[in-house]
């Protein structure tokens, strides 16, 4: 230690301290009281002697302090044994010396194990030392100690020897001849001047003198004390602040007129920027803060300086209960004003802006709303707010409100509107039929609430549960017959709220109703919508979504040419959005495959480059709906009948991405995807080039990997569309590996291709050499559809013409199809029945067949 630590030396007068006797003191004589204090004392001197936790730190100076107080315990039990203090008369005095001498005794431990450890029952041992120190001295002990002198000395008329003068050595490391006695003069200097050693030395003599009232409020103010206090609580460290907040919180809580003090503006200030530093700081200045709240002057100055509204809900917020609850107090306190209010709940704290809404003024209702509505929620904001109640108020101030309050408390709706759980609470609070007649309702006043009400439609539309009322009260139609009579905005919320209801599985009779109505007739002028790409996109969406519902030429009845050119235009534009792209190319692919005339139109229009290309340039960012609608338009593409057709997709690149589509694609997408190759595949043995073929003497060569076992001839993707070829056998069985069973049926069918007659021996050999028998069989047993069990029959009946796969699979498939023939649906039966007899578990004659 670089500065010699110094000694604290007290010295109190008669005239300086006046100590009053608790009504117990009055009623009890001293010797009563020496008896009562000492059975209490013992308790606790067996504690501290007993307290694993101090005798393991080893501090000296709390041995030293505990021995002390052991000392002057066995004196003064001693003397009450010897009848030393028998004479009531004589020796009050006396008697009354001890005990407090065992009072500091005890406050030196205190002070000694402060900053090391926290003593057991300190709070006990805190009471049990003030009510020792206001025994009734007729004449007070002085504690002095001169320049030269090293050691505390109790000077009590003989009664403490010299020889058992109490010694607290703060430091431990001190020598006797530089130790320095300091008046309370001395301690304030230090405070001001002293170095971090010094001032942490001098804190800690304050704080006790603090605590034990031997500061009056005279001494306070002469001293400038609490000017003194905030200047080093600007500047020192951190262990030096945390008892400088305590000193001032002691202080406070001794006399009121301490507060006028610390309540100046720039204390204040200084004391805010606690609440910015670490925990323990921070509970204490907010503690602090509130203490000095309840003047309204006070609560004016804090709510002003900057930072302090937003340090104190991040506090609230924060994890240590204590400060959160002075944090909450505080803010409740600061409300009363309405401005701190707004920026309490803008950063975060709402409970007085929700009081507003509650119980304030017209004119605070209205100012709270509409800060509301303007304000940058996060979600769990927005389900705080509801939480604390701010959905009622408003839903109230709509309902009965004049204009002014139903336009302010709306646009409020709309932004907690956000949040799920509110839309469950605007749901609970019968706003939708309110909402629903001021959207129809032809009333100029009421006109300019239409945009927030058709958004928060938008949004209980768009919830699961809350959209159901919606489909419920069959409100679609009327919704529709609004688009063409209001503005661009009104109708991007009609638009999204109808998506929302057309899109839900159990809206089929809404749709159906639409559809009758003609609703696709009516969004159809939106297709060409160019100033709001909002509207187009949301009118193309709801035209997909009905379309999807449409069968044979149904949607060719609804749009003309004109039409299915603007959709092909959508797709072929460079500023359409994908998903704009998605839902035109959805609509197309629901246009009936057979129709030759719309696959001229394609063709003419150059679409299918164009598809080929989007899926080519697709990012993971691309949307799942755009390649699962591309892939549904491919299928026109590859019909089986029309072999140029098919030639001109190879052509084209077409193979290879549906190859890609089957291993990267949504489970949509892998079925479109294989019932396409299920198509090409068709024609692979027709086109195969077969090597006995008379014209080979002529013909170029073929590559030497050219030739295809299965179709046993020469293939290549784009000649012959074959899948050994264009590597899709293998994803294919992944697919029926796998955990999603919504492409199984196109991957059977897909794969039963290489089983056709003539090729039925080579396919069975290839699939079972790429292990495809076993997810067929997996795949039979679970049932889940009824087409594709009818595809694993048919291929396993194939596959168990050739005796050694009888041989190999058939133990584990004898299992399922036994199940099958007893369990199974009738119509799979005749076929178990053949594969049960080719397995020679059942007869050709049996009643199966």
């Amino acid at each position: 230690m670089s500065v010699k630590a110094k000694t604290l030396m007290i010295q109190v007068s008669t005239e300086q301290q006046s100590i009053t006797t608790t009504d117990d003191s009055m009623c009890s004589s001293p010797q009563e009281q020496l008896s009562l204090f000492m059975e209490k004392l013992s308790s606790i001197l067996t504690e501290l002697k007993d307290d694993k936790r101090l005798i393991m730190i080893g501090n000296p100076q709390i041995q030293k302090a505990v021995e002390s107080l052991e000392a002057d315990f066995r004196r003064a039990k001693a003397m009450e044994k010897s009848g030393l203090a028998s004479s009531p008369a004589a020796h009050d005095e006396h008697i009354e010396q001890v005990i407090q001498s065992l009072a500091r005794g005890l406050g030196l431990v205190l002070f000694a194990s402060h900053d090391v450890v926290e003593v057991t029952r300190k709070a006990e041992i805190e009471a049990l030392r003030r009510e020792m120190m206001k025994m009734n001295i007729v004449n007070k002990p002085n504690l002095i100690m001169s320049s030269d002198e090293s050691e505390f000395s109790l000077y009590d008329r003989g009664i403490v020897e010299e020889d058992d003068r109490i010694t607290l050595d703060i430091d431990g490391i001190v020598e006797e001849d530089d130790r320095i006695a300091l008046d309370i003069d001395d301690v304030v200097v230090q405070i001001k001047y002293g170095d971090d050693q010094l001032l942490k030395c001098a804190l800690h003599g304050l704080k006790s003198l603090v605590l034990d009232g031997m500061i009056t409020k005279e001494g306070v103010h002469h001293e400038d004390m609490i000017p003194v206090l905030f200047n080093r609580l600007s500047s020192s460290k951190t262990d030096d602040r945390l008892i400088i907040l305590r000193i001032l919180q002691a202080l406070v809580a001794q006399d009121d007129e301490h507060k006028e003090k610390m309540a100046e503006m720039g204390n204040l200030s200084i004391l805010v920027k606690s609440l910015g530093r670490d925990l323990e700081e921070q509970k204490e200045a907010v503690g602090l803060l509130v203490s000095l709240s309840d003047v309204a002057a006070v609560r004016r100055r804090i709510g002003r300086i900057q930072g302090c509204i937003v340090m104190l809900a991040a506090i609230f917020n924060g994890d240590d209960q204590m400060a959160s609850h002075d944090a909450a107090n505080l803010l409740n306190s600061l409300s009363g004003n309405t401005q701190y209010a707004l920026h309490m709940a803008e950063a975060g704290y709402f409970k007085p802006l929700v009081h507003y809404l509650n119980q304030g003024s017209d004119m605070s209702k209205i100012l709270m709303a509409t800060a509301l509505s303007r304000m940058e929620l996060t979600d769990q904001n927005r389900a705080n707010l509801g939480q604390d109640g701010a959905i009622e108020p408003l839903v109230k101030m709509f309902s009965t409100g004049n204009l002014e309050a139903k336009q302010s408390s709306l646009n409020a709706l709309h932004n907690l509107s956000v949040s799920k759980a509110n839309v469950q609470r605007l749901m609970k609070s019968g706003i939708v039929a309110t909402l629903l007649q001021l959207l129809f309702s032809v009333t100029s006043v009421l006109m300019t609430l239409r945009e927030p009400a058709s958004a928060i439609l938008a949004k209980i539309a768009a919830q699961s549960e809350a959209g159901i009322v919606l489909v419920k009260q069959d409100i679609a139609q009327q919704m529709i017959s609004l688009l063409h009579l209001t503005s661009p905005v009104i109708q991007c919320h009609l638009l999204e709220a109808l998506n929302a209801i057309a899109a839900r599985p159990t809206a089929s009779k809404v749709r159906k109703k639409m559809k009758e109505n003609g609703a696709v007739r009516l969004l159809l002028p939106f297709l060409t919508e160019s100033r709001n790409a909002k509207i187009r996109n949301g009118a193309l969406n709801l035209i997909y979504v009905l379309s999807n519902d449409m069968q044979g030429g149904e949607l060719m009845e609804q749009l003309e040419e004109t039409h299915l050119n603007t959709l092909i235009n959508v797709v072929l534009s460079s500023p359409a959005t994908d998903d704009e792209k998605a839902a035109a190319v959805g609509i197309l692919s629901n246009f009936p495959v057979s129709d030759k005339n719309v696959t001229d139109k394609f063709m003419k229009a150059n679409l299918l480059p164009i598809l080929v290309s989007l899926l080519t340039s697709s990012t993971p960012t691309t949307p799942h709906l755009l390649a699962e609608n591309i892939s549904a338009v491919l299928i026109r593409f590859t019909l089986p009948s029309d072999k140029k057709l098919q030639h001109f997709s190879a052509e084209n690149g077409v193979i290879s991405i549906l190859v890609n589509l089957l291993t990267c694609g949504s489970i949509v997408a892998k079925c479109r995807a294989a019932t396409s190759l299920a198509q090409l595949s068709q024609n692979s043995f027709a086109l195969r080039k077969s090597r006995k073929s008379r014209w080979f003497s002529c013909a170029p060569p073929h590559p030497t990997d050219s030739f295809c076992q299965v179709h046993d001839g020469h293939c290549s993707t784009r000649s012959t569309f074959c899948l050994i070829k264009s590597g899709a056998v293998p994803p294919l069985v992944q697919i029926l590996q796998g955990n999603e069973r919504e492409a199984d049926e196109a991957s059977l069918s897909c794969l039963a291709t290489l089983l056709q007659d003539d090729i039925w021996e080579n396919g069975s050999n290839f699939l079972v050499k790429k292990s495809c028998v076993q997810p067929i069989i997996k795949i039979l047993e679970e049932g889940i559809s009824l087409k594709a069990q009818e595809k694993c029959l048919w291929i396993l009946e194939r596959i168990f013409r050739v005796e050694a796969y009888r041989v190999e699979y058939g133990e584990c498939a004898q299992v399922v199809l036994i199940d099958l023939a007893q369990n199974g649906d009738s119509l799979l039966k005749p076929t178990v029945a053949r594969l049960l007899a080719q397995l020679e578990l059942l007869q050709s004659q049996s009643s199966y067949f």
